[in-house]
C-alpha cells in the first residue's frame, strides 16, 4: 500500500511549538487553489512502511547482485563516514572561498588522482553521471572543432556494441551516429572502421574493454585510424573497473574520458543517484572545460573558470559528497590497491566464465576482462527456456539477474558482472544456482515460464507494463 492509502486524517509524526514571529501567507494569485495532498500517518507507521519497502527490495548488501557493465560491487562503510563528517556535509556552495579550503582540496586531490589514473590532463568534476559525462565530453569534442574551423565534421564513430547512452549523448550534441560493426571476435572490425573514417568525422566513442567484456587488441590502430582523420578519441569509463591501474585510456590514445564514480569508484549506485561522471581532458582541450576548476595560488585554493569554457554542465560543483567517498576508496586502497581490485575482477569474471561455459554457450569463448556475456539461444531452442526465464529463476534463489538482452548484438544475452567485492565461496553458490536452472530447464521448463515463486511481486506482464504505465496516482478528492 502506499502512502496516501495508509493515511488517516489528523495523525501526524511532528510536534511543533507555536509560531512566534508573524505569519505572512501568499497572496491569493500565488496560492494553491486545492490543499497539497500529504500523507497523515503516526511516527510509528511511518517507520514500518520504509522498513517493509526495505524487506522488499533487492541491493548488493542483500546477496550476489552480477549485473553486467553495471559495477554493483560493495559500497564500504568508510566511504559514508568521512562524507557524513560535519566539515563535508554542512557547507554551503555560496560560502566564500576562505571557509571550505579543506573541501576545495578533496577537489583537487580528486582531480589529480583521476588524471593520473586515466592518463588525462585536467580533469572537470561538474557532470553528474555518466551519461552526463558523456555529453559534456562531446561538447568539448565540439567546441574543439569549432575552434578550429572544422564545421564539416558531423560524424560520431559509435560501435554496435555501445551502450544506449553513446549514440543518444552524440544526437543531443548534434551529431550524426555512425555505427561501427563488430568482427567475429566482439571487437570493432578494423576493415569497417578504415571505411567510416573520413574527413567529416569529429570522434569515436568507445568502451574498452568492450560491452562484450573483451579488451580490444587493436585499441592503438583504432585510435589512430581516428586521429588520421582529423577526429578526436572519446573513452567511454563505464568499464575502467576491469582495467584501473594497470591501462590508462590516455596512454590508449584517448583524448576524453568520462568515470562513473558510481560504478568504478565504489560510491552508491543505482535508485536514480546521485552519481558523479566527471570527465578528463588532453591539455589541448582544458581550454573548453566546465568551470569550476580548482587552482592553487601560493597557499591558497581559488576557483577559476577557463578562458573558452563550454559553460555549466550543472550548477556549483557537482555532487561534491560523491567525490568525497570516490576520494576515500582511492585514498583507502592506494597505489597497489587499485591494480588489485582490477585484478580480482578480472579473476573473479573469468573463474565463473569458466565453471560454466560447459553448460552454457559464451557468446565469445576467449579470455574476458571484468564481465561475460552467455547466449541462451540454443538453450531457448531446445527447451524453451529463455534468457528472461533463467533470470527470473534466480530471483527465486535470492540472486540479482545479471543484464538481460544486452548487448544487443548478442541473441539471448545474459551479462554477468562478478566484480571484485565477491568471494570465491560465493561464486560458487552462484554457478551452483546457474547449473541448477539448467537442468530444471530440461526437467521442467514449465516451472520457469512461472519464476519467481517466492518474491514478494511474482512474474510481471512486463509488456503491459511498458505499454500501458501507471505513473500518476489519482486521489479520490
Amino acid at each position: 500500500m502506499l502512502l496516501f492509502e495508509k493515511s488517516r486524517e489528523g495523525r501526524g509524526c511532528a510536534i511543533l511549538p507555536e509560531c512566534d514571529v508573524p505569519v505572512v501567507l501568499p497572496q491569493e494569485k500565488d496560492a494553491r487553489k486545492q490543499p497539497l495532498h500529504m500523507p497523515a500517518l503516526s511516527e510509528p507507521e511511518l517507520s514500518r512502511h520504509y522498513t517493509e519497502l526495505a524487506h522488499k527490495t533487492r541491493g548488493v548488501n542483500d546477496g550476489f547482485y552480477p549485473l553486467g557493465s553495471c559495477t554493483m560491487k560493495y559500497n564500504p562503510r568508510v566511504n559514508e563516514q568521512i562524507a557524513a563528517l560535519e566539515g563535508f556535509n554542512q557547507i554551503h556552495p555560496l560560502q566564500p572561498q576562505g571557509t571550505v579550503q579543506g573541501c576545495m582540496e578533496v577537489m583537487a586531490l580528486a582531480e589529480k588522482y583521476l588524471c593520473e589514473i586515466t592518463g588525462m590532463d585536467h580533469m572537470t568534476l561538474q557532470p553528474a553521471a555518466g551519461a552526463h559525462g558523456e555529453l559534456t565530453g562531446l561538447l568539448l569534442m565540439k567546441a574543439y572543432h569549432t575552434s578550429k574551423g572544422n564545421t564539416h565534421k558531423t560524424k560520431i564513430l559509435v560501435p554496435d556494441s555501445a551502450h544506449g547512452t553513446n549514440p543518444a549523448s552524440a544526437a543531443m550534441a548534434g551529431y550524426t551516429v555512425v555505427s561501427i560493426p563488430s568482427g567475429d571476435d566482439g571487437c570493432v572490425d578494423i576493415e569497417k572502421l578504415k571505411e567510416a573514417a573520413g574527413d567529416d568525422i569529429a570522434g569515436l566513442m568507445l568502451t574498452n574493454p568492450n560491452t562484450v567484456g573483451l579488451f580490444d587488441k587493436n585499441i592503438r590502430e583504432i585510435t589512430q585510424i581516428v586521429h588520421d582523420c582529423g577526429g578526436l578519441c572519446y573513452y567511454d569509463g563505464a568499464n575502467l573497473n576491469a582495467v584501473m591501474g594497470i591501462v590508462r585510456p590516455g596512454d590508449m590514445g584517448f583524448d576524453i574520458v568520462h568515470l562513473n564514480l558510481h560504478k568504478t569508484f565504489s560510491t552508491p549506485h543505482g535508485g536514480g543517484g546521485p552519481g558523479a561522471g566527471p570527465v578528463g581532458c588532453k591539455e589541448e582541450l582544458a581550454q573548453f572545460l566546465p568551470s569550476v576548476l580548482v587552482e592553487k595560488d601560493g597557499d591558497d585554493l581559488h576557483f577559476t573558470k577557463p578562458e573558452h569554457s563550454i559553460g555549466e554542465m550543472k550548477s556549483f560543483y557537482g555532487n561534491f559528497l560523491v567525490v568525497v567517498k570516490a576520494l576515500t576508496y582511492i585514498l583507502t586502497l592506494g597505489r597497489e590497491g587499485i591494480p588489485q581490485a582490477s585484478s580480482n575482477a578480472v579473476l573473479n569474471a573469468n573463474y565463473m566464465m569458466n565453471q560454466l561455459k560447459d553448460l552454457y554457450t559464451m557468446a565469445y569463448d576467449d579470455i574476458c576482462m571484468h564481465e561475460f556475456v552467455m547466449s541462451l539461444a540454443d538453450l531457448k531452442k531446445d527447451t524453451g527456456i529463455s534468457a528472461m526465464d533463467i533470470a527470473k529463476g534466480l530471483l527465486d534463489n535470492n540472486i540479482h539477474p545479471p543484464t538481460m538482452y544486452f548487448p544487443l548484438i548478442v541473441e539471448e544475452a545474459l551479462m554477468v558482472e562478478p566484480t571484485e567485492t565477491e568471494s570465491r565461496e560465493t561464486l560458487d553458490e552462484a554457478v551452483a544456482v546457474f547449473r541448477q536452472l539448467h537442468a530444471q530447464a530440461a526437467a521442467d521448463p514449465e516451472g520457469l515460464h512461472h519464476a519467481p515463486t517466492k518474491t514478494p511481486v511474482t512474474r510481471l506482464d512486463e509488456v503491459g507494463a511498458a505499454r500501458h504505465p501507471h505513473l500518476r496516482y489519482h486521489f479520490e478528492d
